[in-house]
């Protein structure tokens, strides 16, 4: 039976990434409070947010310093645009914060409201860029299988998962999609890992060969992928891509939504990965997820190439009403100082061994065929039978059985495709914090396992390869 507050949500709301026929009868969760890692549920009972809200709270629930930087910002200038030459303090000095920040040359910042706005700019500002230098025809984009760069018609084109393309009559013409870095799912057997990214370079080459290098804008790749399963890539492997697009003067757009502001324990993930992009796309921790604000990295190059644009169409065509809006700028520059006063991104490079330690661990678990991360974001692989790596039935829903347990043990962790778990916890959680969340997620596996023998569940067979 739902209370109250639950069934008048399920009456009302639609909500993203849900099973809407099955949540008819499951209802919501409803959280009423938060504070550091852990959130509250409308009866009071505490969860460990092992996912960070969705990659994004890295300094936790209730920080007062956040929380007053928002309302001294309310209460001085609420909104102000950037259309038609406006500005203000909170965007200027963040822009000029984020050019410091940046592993890559900048001329520029970019806001956006989102991820998914920031990598549909990303789209745009290629297309632009390629039409300025008379290039009209160098306008695909490459992404990689399982790979997610969000939502919007463009982006969730990029996005490499099937369930974001079934019956949205998606991915739009000239959307690319090579392999997946998933070394354990996808390498040959006995293949190394270093073989296995020449392999992938070599496939993403003969891809660009066979579309004609001259009507390729852009690759783009999140550092370690997120919502395709938490995979980390292979040893060599973006060094590898590298050269390929340099051999044919393709873009490099780094998706820095989840792994931006520390996650790996860098600054950004392309610093922990050796990747050289031309151009970031940010936001999720920029603000701590407490507003919405994402952006891209203009180098000058593309910037130039704006200014050309500019003088023959007379304007700049491009913006959003929130781009930029001065309370989410206000608590964006207050992360970034947070940040650099309290050395968290040290801390999670300090605390990473104890959680990549504990992850491991998980690897002797019967239903786990991998447990691999890096920094504070990791992904699980739960298998029916670990010596072929058989899956069980995607229909029997593993992975998200496992989620309600862990759930039911007090920790909130998310199921992705491919029954693979994700934990990506506030980058604030503290060691003895990180204990807790893999005690309770290992409980969690117990509860699986034997609900995967009262249900009589076994594995489907292996594809060929």
């Amino acid at each position: 039976m739902l209370s109250n507050l639950a069934a008048r949500d399920v009456e009302t709301l639609v909500h993203p990434y849900t099973n809407l026929a099955t949540f008819r009868e499951t209802g919501p969760l409803v959280l009423e409070r938060g504070h550091g890692v852990w959130v509250y549920d409308t009866d009071g009972r505490p969860y460990l947010e092992g996912m960070a809200g969705l990659w994004c709270t890295a300094l936790g629930y209730s920080n007062e310093e956040l929380v007053a930087a928002a309302t001294e910002q309310l209460s001085r200038l609420p909104f102000a645009h950037l259309f038609s030459g406006r500005s203000h303090d909170p965007a200027i000095e963040l822009a000029e914060a984020l050019k410091e920040l940046m592993p890559v040359p900048t001329s520029k910042v970019f806001f956006t409201s989102s991820g998914s706005e920031a990598n549909d700019t990303q789209v745009k500002l290629a297309w632009y860029m390629n039409n300025a230098l008379g290039r009209p025809r160098k306008k695909k984009i490459i992404a990689r299988q399982r790979g997610y760069h969000g939502v919007t018609v463009v982006t969730a084109s990029m996005t490499g998962l099937p369930a974001n393309h079934a019956d949205w009559d998606l991915p739009l013409p000239g959307f690319l999609h090579t392999a997946c870095p998933h070394h354990y799912r996808f390498a040959e057997p006995g293949e190394t890992e270093e073989a296995f990214s020449s392999r992938l370079a070599d496939e993403l080459e003969a891809l660009i060969l066979r579309e004609d290098p001259e009507t390729v804008a852009a690759f783009v790749a999140e550092p370690v992928m997120g919502a395709g399963g938490a995979i980390t890539p292979p040893a060599g492997y973006f060094a590898k891509v590298q050269a390929v697009l340099d051999r044919y003067d393709i873009r490099f757009i780094a998706d820095e939504v989840i792994c931006g502001f520390g996650r790996l324990g860098t600054w950004f993930g392309s610093e922990a990965l050796d990747m050289r992009p031309d151009t970031i796309s940010f936001a999720k921790a920029v603000t701590s997820g407490y507003m919405p604000l994402g952006g891209v990295s203009i180098d000058e190059p593309l910037y130039e190439a704006l200014l050309a644009e500019s003088r023959k169409l007379g304007t700049f065509g491009h913006g959003t009403t929130y781009s930029g809006h001065p309370v989410a700028c206000a608590v964006a520059l207050k992360t970034l100082e947070i940040y650099r006063r309290d050395r968290i991104v040290e801390g999670v490079a300090g605390k990473a061994p104890l959680f990549q330690a504990r992850l491991a661990q998980l690897r002797g678990h019967p239903l786990v065929g991998e447990a691999r991360g890096l920094g504070l974001i990791g992904g699980i692989e739960i298998v029916a039978d670990r010596a072929s790596k058989a899956q069980f039935d995607p229909k029997a829903g593993v992975a998200a059985r496992c989620v309600a347990f862990a759930q039911a043990e007090g920790l909130i962790v998310r199921f992705l495709a491919g029954d693979r778990i994700a934990v990506c916890p506030p980058l604030v959680i503290q060691p003895d914090e990180i204990d807790t969340l893999f005690d309770r997620l290992a409980r969690a596996l117990d509860r699986t396992a034997a609900w995967i023998a009262a249900e009589g569940l076994e594995a489907v067979p292996v594809p060929a390869r």
